[in-house]
């Protein structure tokens, strides 16, 4: 790929034409070339590196660039020095047991970053992402997630609509509803939250029979984090 592309990659409209994305410094290499070990498609990646990083060792085929070449793909104000070009492959199929997060219209980054995060520490889950929400390959999602990207299963433009079609146990966080320690918290297939300002449509929740949880707090506060409260739910689950 010709490095005018590699820049371009820093936009979602060029991710989507040219079906790759960007990932940035040592440690996400090394996520990547963790994950390549599982995901032959994976090593179709390609590294671009500046000549202090010429030896670095991976299984992808590799470019040297200048310093000004590396500044000008790079989409941090300080280059790290390795800038992987990576395919975007579709989830893979899911597996027995498998449950799913569903977040809808999820716009910042850093959170969905930390989300996909949480989700390969704990594991077994698939992440579900409404119209709407942020691109999961968006540079500052990829770096928040630490690597997290090469590990959970993702799906993008799944409406909610179409969640009936393929769960049949489905829950929702709200202020009102019963306590999340409840036992019958772990017995659903899929768990629905919403945009940070707006909330689920209530429509929608209706619709998909959504069995409501609320996270009890000492109402200091007006609302969590989603991160926060998708973070203290799995825990909840695993706990379960």
């Amino acid at each position: 790929m010709k490095l005018d592309d590699v820049r371009k990659l820093q936009q979602k409209k060029f991710r989507d034409q040219l079906g790759h994305f960007l990932v940035e410094g040592e440690h996400l290499v090394l996520e990547l070339q963790k994950a390549a070990r599982t995901n032959p498609a994976l090593l179709k990646s390609r590294l671009y590196v500046t000549q202090a990083h010429a030896p670095w060792q991976g299984p992808f085929e590799t470019q040297v660039v200048t310093d000004a070449q590396m500044a000008r793909i790079s989409d941090t104000r300080t280059p790290q020095g390795l800038v992987a070009v990576v395919p975007m492959l579709p989830a893979s199929a899911p597996r027995e047991g498998e449950r799913a997060i569903y977040l809808h219209e999820a716009r910042d980054p850093g959170n969905l970053g930390t989300i996909l995060r949480t989700l390969a520490w704990f594991g077994g889950f698939r992440c579900l992402l409404g119209p709407g929400s942020v691109d999961p390959y968006n540079p500052k999602v990829v770096r928040a997630s630490m690597g997290a990207i090469f590990h959970v299963p993702v799906e993008t433009d799944v409406g909610l609509d179409t969640l009936s079609e393929r769960l049949s146990r489905i829950a929702c966080l709200d202020m009102q509803g019963e306590p999340l320690p409840s036992a019958g918290f772990a017995a659903h297939d899929c768990y629905l939250f919403g945009n940070e300002a707006r909330g689920l449509p209530r429509e929608s929740l209706a619709a998909l029979a959504a069995r409501p949880y609320t996270i009890r707090g000492g109402g200091a506060i007006e609302s969590l984090n989603l991160a926060s409260v998708v973070g203290i739910c799995l825990y909840e689950l695993n706990r379960q």
